[in-house]
């Protein structure tokens, strides 16, 4: 999983700023090692959750779950905060992702009154600030709950999104194995051609895609965010051989990984 090395305490992000260094960091599949909520307030686009691609506008709040493989688009028209709840939120949250299309102004208002109370008590020196913080924190898991309640259910996931689910979770798990698809296909006991056409169905894109965005990303993350050697980091990701990561990633990225790690 993703950012274990991360500060594991609350905190809110910009969502502009979740791309900085490149907007891959947030567009690529990949899974936090704590629950975040999404609050888009402007701009579009489109957000892949458990391998399920839906668009997104302003006033949509979208939650996931710490674990769950996601990536959406951010361009530079979108704006909004991204909570991070820490990985020891002792905050009641929502199991399963949720997203949740806001539509009465009031409950957008109170969201975002919440929201900047938690961010006046982060930045706050005063007393007892931190316990302030995780009250509003509180509030915002009470806000969750009270929107999932009143928004129309989902239609029962069909067995290819269910699929396709467990796919995107087996592979945020073993991502690092060396596996390909046939493998992950008969861990789930499907045909590769049976997942593959599944995650068409739902995301647009075979499982084959959802592999590579994934290990391409951890390699990307791990060449701008440590030193160590391009070798050492293909194997790290069960690559067969240096030379066969290295064609891989420039198909992918369109520059070796010593180029891309160049970069500033």
């Amino acid at each position: 999983m993703e950012d274990h090395s991360a500060p594991s305490s609350l905190r809110l992000v910009a969502i502009p700023r979740l791309a900085a260094g490149g907007r891959w960091r947030v567009e690529a599949m990949r899974a936090y090692s704590e629950a975040c909520l999404l609050w888009f307030t402007k701009g579009q686009g489109r957000i892949t959750v458990a391998g399920v691609t839906r668009g997104y506008t302003a006033h949509n709040a979208i939650f996931i779950p710490a674990g769950v493989m996601h990536g959406f688009e951010v361009g530079p028209q979108v704006f909004g905060t991204a909570v991070f709840f820490g990985r020891d939120c002792a905050v009641t949250l929502p199991k399963e992702p949720q997203h949740l299309r806001i539509r009465e102004t009031f409950a957008a208002q109170e969201l975002n009154v919440t929201l900047d109370a938690i961010g006046r008590e982060l930045a706050s020196d005063s007393p007892a600030s931190d316990r302030a913080a995780q009250a509003y924190l509180g509030l915002l898991g009470v806000w969750l709950e009270r929107q999932i309640a009143k928004s129309s259910p989902e239609s029962r996931p069909d067995a290819a999104r269910r699929l396709v689910a467990r796919y995107t979770a087996l592979l945020e798990r073993d991502f690092r194995s060396g596996s390909g698809v046939a493998e992950f296909a008969a861990q789930l006991g499907v045909t590769p051609t049976h997942l593959t056409r599944c995650c068409r169905q739902a995301n647009g894109r075979p499982a084959s895609a959802l592999l590579h965005d994934r290990l391409i990303f951890e390699a990307r993350r791990l060449l701008k965010e440590t030193d160590l050697p391009v070798g050492i980091i293909a194997e790290s990701l069960g690559f067969n051989s240096p030379a066969y990561f290295t064609r891989a990633f420039q198909h992918q990225v369109g520059k070796s990984p010593t180029a891309f790690r160049r970069e500033q």
